[in-house]
């Protein structure tokens, strides 16, 4: 049995699930962790880290420090180079990885969701909204994404070929909509990034949002019929990809799926 001391790292973690995700992860792969939750200022960021991360095996990043990690690192491999963002460190080679666009594509695999050939909208073009868009992009996906601040849509067109900024939404039949912006949490709890009418054209509607469970987007999207998906699966394999790093372990689809059944069950309130 393996032992690890990780962490979560964020400007104010003190609600962070990753704790419990993590633990549980690592003790049905028969390892343990020792895993903190650790906020630091913006001020204090560039001072501190160093120490910080001196004592751990590994940690995650979270808002809004995804990009200012990695001057702090030897190096970035995998979609940490191609999203400009990190999410996973492992401290022993200080090189960091983004699992963010690995737990999407997963939770959508095991939605039973296909979106080769199929026409996706992307909400926000922030660090979660960038992921998304290029995953699906590589997976086939006709993709328009927009930002209420339309050149940060724009210069994500020009960086990931095929990808078309919006400037407004046309009332189109998107097959799938992805909700990225972070409305519908917080103080938007209640409101949707999108009207009743987008929305109806859909076929599925997934929120990146996991608290709460279900959203107003996806409450009108359910009311409509559509399949809709929430952000629990994508928060509990982008873990699971970083645990299989912190490991050393090669990713196994069946058994992630397996274990976030399972997490479900003895989580469910």
């Amino acid at each position: 049995m393996k032992e690890l001391k990780l962490a979560v790292i964020g400007k104010d973690v003190s609600a962070s699930l990753s704790p419990q995700i993590h633990n549980f992860i690592a003790d049905k792969m028969g390892n343990r962790v020792q895993y903190q939750k650790i906020s630091i200022p913006e001020e204090s960021f560039e001072d501190s880290i160093g120490q910080i991360i001196g004592g751990l095996n590994g940690f995650n990043v979270t808002i809004p420090y995804k990009l200012s990690i990695i001057p702090h690192l030897k190096a970035t491999s995998g979609d940490a180079k191609v999203f400009g963002a990190v999410n996973t460190v492992t401290t022993f080679d200080m090189c960091g990885y983004n699992t963010d666009g690995l737990g999407f594509m997963m939770t959508l695999q095991n939605n039973g969701v296909e979106v080769n050939g199929k026409t996706a909208l992307v909400l926000g073009a922030g660090g979660a909204g960038r992921s998304v868009s290029k995953k699906l992009l590589d997976a086939g996906a006709h993709v328009s994404l927009y930002d209420k601040n339309y050149a940060s849509a724009s210069r994500l067109a020009e960086e990931f070929c095929g990808l078309t900024a919006l400037n407004q939404i046309p009332p189109l039949p998107y097959f799938l909509i992805v909700n990225a912006t972070g409305v519908g949490m917080h103080n938007s709890v209640g409101q949707s990034p999108v009207g009743e009418e987008l929305i109806a054209g859909c076929s599925v509607a997934m929120d990146l949002i996991y608290t709460p469970p279900k959203s107003k987007f996806l409450e009108v999207a359910e009311r409509q019929g559509k399949k809709i998906i929430n952000g629990a699966g994508m928060l509990f394999y982008q873990a699971y990809f970083a645990e299989c790093l912190y490991f050393g372990i090669s990713p196994d689809n069946a058994q992630a799926e397996r274990l976030f059944n399972e997490y479900q069950k003895e989580n469910m309130q």
